[in-house]
């Protein structure tokens, strides 16, 4: 009996439009015709725009101060980031996905990539990029755009053609090879998934300027002349698919919070506070990849364009002799290393923490003469997690403090209109 031919590889790239901006005008219908720009952690520079605000050629990653008068002339929406928001819709785009498709890869927090093999002999791949962006809208109210191709690296091309050409309607699908060629030949080679800035510079020297030049290159001396990674691009742009989707996404090895203060700290005690509330956030991602630290380090540093004052920065690390995720227990390593660095005089800007040489909880081999991390200490630390995942904030290290002149500027923060009861939006 003769054995049916196996289907051929189909990946989706689904991409929120806009993503920020488009969470802050959800809840905000009287913003709808109306530019709106998000920014960055406190309120420095442009790191989100909506469609009107491009139009408008404000520049992305620009100092907010430097455009406040341009922004109120233009009559432009301002918001500060909003970062709980924007993950629990993210959370709801991605379990809406995850009920569209059979295997789903969460790529960021506005991407995903979908397994789509064998779904176009049952039905059309267009109309089922189209079904996705409809039920996103009514379920969610958020516009997504929809590229489809033969490798992940032509769905992601195809999610930028769909983007770029209004004709497409949002959904571009580039399994056939002469749509594909077509698409190729307007695609700057920059705008292929991988080539940065710097490697399109080397690829520009050998007359390699769109994305179809780099397809016909031969991956074999591009791999001798550049990387393997960039010869498997090749091949992807031909439609041979060299990378799988990634359903579980690996626990990460290093774990870093850190944040520049809304007003210098020159006080101890403000730097314990803030320095006790980021390791707290750092601990609650640990536990959350079910992995300990073995090794945490501390930094403080004053800012580098203060011209009145010199700069200062310092670190320090400690090896833990049992492997945790504790906050307790991490909290007062992270002291001592203060301790260390601490000088009295510096304005300081900046702090963070990182815990690193990460080993996961289940099969952990403890040392001869050290204990095994509790089991009350981690039921603990799961109640607390649970505690605050229904209110952020609710249970923490007395320490930590509630309020802080060093907490981030955020003067145009929207409400958490999803995570919060108080802040739920009124429909009058």
């Amino acid at each position: 009996m003769a054995k049916l031919p196996l289907p051929e590889r189909r990946f989706a790239l689904v991409d929120c439009n806009n993503f920020y901006a488009s969470c802050e005008k959800l809840f905000r219908p009287d913003l709808k015709h109306r530019p709106l720009v998000v920014l960055s952690n406190n309120d420095g520079c442009i790191i989100a725009r909506c469609a009107l605000a491009k139009q408008l050629a404000i520049p992305m990653g620009a100092p907010f101060h430097q455009l406040k008068a341009l922004l109120k002339q233009q009559q432009v929406a301002v918001f500060s980031s909003n970062y709980a928001l924007y993950g629990d819709l993210s959370s709801r785009v991605m379990q809406t996905l995850e009920q569209l498709a059979p295997k789903v890869e969460i790529y960021s927090i506005d991407e995903a990539f979908l397994e789509l093999s064998g779904l176009d002999f049952c039905q059309n791949l267009s109309d089922f990029g189209q079904h996705i962006r409809t039920t996103i809208k009514q379920q969610l109210g958020l516009p997504v755009c929809v590229g489809i191709g033969p490798s992940k690296t032509l769905a992601k091309l195809a999610n930028y053609a769909a983007k770029k050409y209004p004709q497409f309607e949002g959904v571009l699908d580039l399994s056939e090879p002469h749509k594909r060629l077509h698409i190729l030949a307007r695609t700057p080679v920059q705008e292929v998934w991988g080539v940065g800035r710097k490697l399109a510079e080397h690829l520009h020297a050998m007359k390699i300027e769109t994305a179809l030049q780099l397809a016909r290159a031969c991956p074999q001396q591009i791999r001798k002349k550049f990387s393997v990674v960039l010869a498997r691009t090749v091949n992807e742009l031909n439609g041979l698919a060299c990378l799988a989707l990634d359903e579980v996404q690996e626990p990460k090895q290093q774990i870093i919070s850190s944040r520049s203060f809304g007003q210098r700290v020159t006080d101890k005690g403000a730097m314990q506070q803030a320095i006790s509330l980021y390791l707290s956030r750092a601990a609650e991602k640990l536990r959350a990849q079910q992995s300990l630290a073995r090794r945490l380090s501390l930094f403080i540093r004053s800012s580098r364009f203060e011209q009145k004052t010199p700069f200062f920065g310092d670190q320090a690390c400690l090896e833990l002799t049992t492997p945790s995720n504790d906050s307790r227990v991490l909290q007062q390593a992270v002291m001592q290393l203060l301790d260390k660095i601490w000088r009295q005089g510096p304005a300081y800007a900046k702090a963070g923490v990182v815990l690193s040489d990460l080993c996961a909880i289940q099969g952990l081999q403890s040392q001869l003469f050290a204990p095994p991390p509790s089991e009350r200490s981690q039921r603990l630390m799961a109640t607390i997690d649970q505690l605050n995942q229904k209110h952020r904030g609710s249970v923490f290290i007395a320490r930590q403090g509630k309020d802080g002149d060093w907490q981030m500027q955020q003067k145009f923060l929207s409400p958490a209109y999803t995570t919060r009861w108080d802040q739920l939006p009124e429909v009058r």
